[in-house]
């Protein structure tokens, strides 16, 4: 079976239970539409690590995804019966790009790294690939990983988009937040937007985009749109599109903070906050994107598995669903995802 004929299978099907969710299709639908390029497979015919060091290296554990999908892979190679090596780099590139370095002489069994800016690390994984270690990789795709296990962004960033749309009635002046174009998955997020907007021409973007930050993000963010509302009054300002939900988050306090919440904000992941300001009466939140991360973390573990076990015929990209949220079903995608 061919890699690229796995990639064509997972990417059309995922394509369409996104747009069905976008339209209203039950969620339950979609949790079950596992195919051959996207995450499936019982537990059950996950072969064992007994004996294998795998290493597990992330860009940093402070955030809701990075910290479960973190923990998940931790868990499930325990589980499994395998020594993980955990290296967090707290979010600096000096250090992630100096434990990327360590591992090509500590040699392990494989390694499982997550998120990051390609151009900062993908030299260090030309050199972990060809020191003979197998790498695979999460939300940062790379030519040197045997296998990324990432959400669908072209599918989450066009429904979130088609959200925004749908909600505007194609016509509305709307804030970006673009501070991470360079991480792909928010780069794909960006550009679904823009292909989506492109043929709504009422929809404007104020210019200049405002530019999201790491550490402080929700702070930082709450001031930048605190500082905008009155240059926007009301009637001049509909909505506030954001590629992850924490400068979501801020700026939703903001709006709250200066009663208003006509203004609607639209983002990605699905960190326990904004799913809690979204069942709030009267909230700015209109819709988030719900990541699974610890569905993608024991996915990535369990395509190492298979691999070192001899599987050598995995696909180069796998999809783990992610699920439109808003008020309406945000406590069932809480149940899908093992938060309630």
């Amino acid at each position: 079976m061919s890699h690229d004929n796995d990639f064509g299978i997972g990417r059309r099907t995922l394509l369409g239970a996104g747009l069905g969710l976008a339209a209203g299709l039950g969620l339950s639908s979609l949790a079950r539409a596992a195919t051959p390029g996207a995450a499936g497979g019982g537990d059950q015919d996950v072969p064992s690590l007994a004996g294998k060091r795998i290493a597990i290296s992330t860009v940093g554990t402070s955030i809701y995804f990075d910290s479960r999908a973190f923990a998940a892979q931790v868990e499930e190679v325990k589980r499994l019966g395998g020594t993980p090596i955990t290296l967090d780099a707290g979010r600096n590139d000096k250090a992630m790009v100096t434990q990327l370095q360590n591992l090509v002489t500590q040699k392990p069994d494989a390694v499982i790294h997550t998120l990051g800016t390609l151009s900062i690390i993908d030299p260090w994984f030309k050199r972990i690939a060809a020191a003979g270690i197998p790498l695979f990789t999460i939300e940062v795709p790379s030519q040197h990983a045997i296998n990324t296990i990432s959400a669908d962004n072209w599918t989450t960033g066009l429904v979130l988009a088609k959200k925004l749309v749908a909600d505007l009635r194609g016509k509305g002046r709307v804030l970006v937040f673009n501070g991470f174009y360079g991480v792909p998955s928010c780069g794909i997020r960006y550009d679904q937007l823009k292909l989506v907007t492109r043929y709504y021409p009422q929809i404007e973007f104020i210019q200049p985009e405002l530019r999201d930050v790491i550490p402080n993000t929700v702070q930082d963010a709450r001031g930048q749109v605190s500082a905008l509302l009155n240059k926007y009054p009301k009637g001049e300002l509909d909505a506030i599109w954001t590629a992850w939900d924490l400068p979501q988050l801020g700026a939703s306090q903001a709006l709250i903070e200066a009663a208003r919440t006509e203004v609607k904000t639209y983002g990605v992941d699905g960190t326990p906050e904004v799913l809690e300001l979204l069942k709030q009466p009267g909230t700015p939140v209109a819709a988030v994107v719900s990541q699974q991360p610890a569905l993608i973390g024991r996915t990535a573990v369990h395509n190492v598995a298979r691999y070192l076990a001899g599987e050598h015929d995995l696909p180069r990209e796998t999809f783990v669903e992610t699920l439109l949220t808003t008020a309406d079903n945000v406590d069932e995608v809480k149940r899908i995802r093992g938060d309630a």
